[in-house]
Parts: C-alpha cells; structure tokens; sequence
C-alpha cells in the first residue's frame, strides 16, 4: 500500500474514534441531564449546555482530520516529482511546485485559523502543538513513500 493511503486510513480511524467518543460522551451526558431534568425541570438549560459539550469533540476529530489530509497531499507533492527515484536524489527543483506548496499550506491554515472563514467552514481555531503534530503527521509521508520507492526499485532491479 502506497503512503497515501495509510494517510487515509489513518484520518478515517481519527474520525471514526472521535465521533465515537463524542457519542458516547453525548450519551451518558444525556442520561445525567435527563435525571436532573426530573427533578428540577428549571435545570434545563444548564443541563443542555452540558448535552452539547461532549458533542464538540467530534467535531474536532473531523477538523484535526482535514488539517493533516490538507497538508498530506502537500507534502506527497514532493514525492510524486518521480514515481520511483528518491526525492533526495533529484538533480532539479520545481520553484512553482515549491510556490504553490507554500500558497496550499498558508490557505489551509487560513480556513481554521482566520475567524469569518472559519465560522464559513465551521472549524474551530486549534493551538500551535496540535498544528504541529498536524504538520509532522503530514511530513511523515515522505520518508514513508522514499521507502515504498526503495523497495519498488529493488523489486526492479530483481527482474
């Protein structure tokens, strides 16, 4: 399996455990709001703020899940500049390829972090660890293809 694909993978399962979780959480949330609802009905709409929290983390899975998709295809860019030679070894640079990376990476963070396009896109600002963690999770698909790529050139040479 290429390396895009286990970036996939691993953004399906970050969604799945997020919505699950939130689920969950929304779940037994529920059950306690329902309790306090009975007997104090004028709890309501303090217990309903309680309800929605839980909900918010799913949310979150989802945006933390777009971020490092988003930067994943940047980074793969690299790596398709040959389909089986090493991307350290390429001899030329692709300045606009560069260019555009830069441009792709500045407009994803815009959509999360610039508030009248996040409320467009319904993303909540994340802090700068998480951003990060986006940001090596995305860098990480690059030593993943150089090994695919090593391992189709020996599969080559074998024949």
């Amino acid at each position: 399996m290429s390396g895009i694909v286990w970036a996939l993978l691993g953004a399906a399962v970050a969604v799945i455990f997020a919505g699950m979780g939130s689920a969950y959480g929304v779940g037994i949330a529920g059950q306690a709001a329902s309790g306090v609802v009975t007997e104090d009905p004028s709890k309501f709409a303090k217990v309903l703020v309680i309800q929605l929290l839980p909900g918010t983390q799913g949310i979150y899975g989802l945006l933390v899940a777009f971020l490092t998709l988003s930067m994943v295809e940047i980074c793969h860019s690299l790596n398709m500049r040959s389909r089986r030679g090493s991307l350290f070894r390429l001899k030329t640079h692709n300045k606009f390829l560069y260019g555009a990376m830069l441009v792709s990476l500045i407009l994803t963070t815009a959509v999360i972090e610039v508030p009248f396009l996040a409320k467009a896109f319904q993303f909540t600002p994340i802090d700068l660890n998480e951003y990060l963690i986006a940001l090596l999770l995305a860098v990480s698909i690059i030593p993943i293809m150089e090994i695919v790529k090593w391992f189709q050139r020996r599969a080559g040479s074998a024949d």
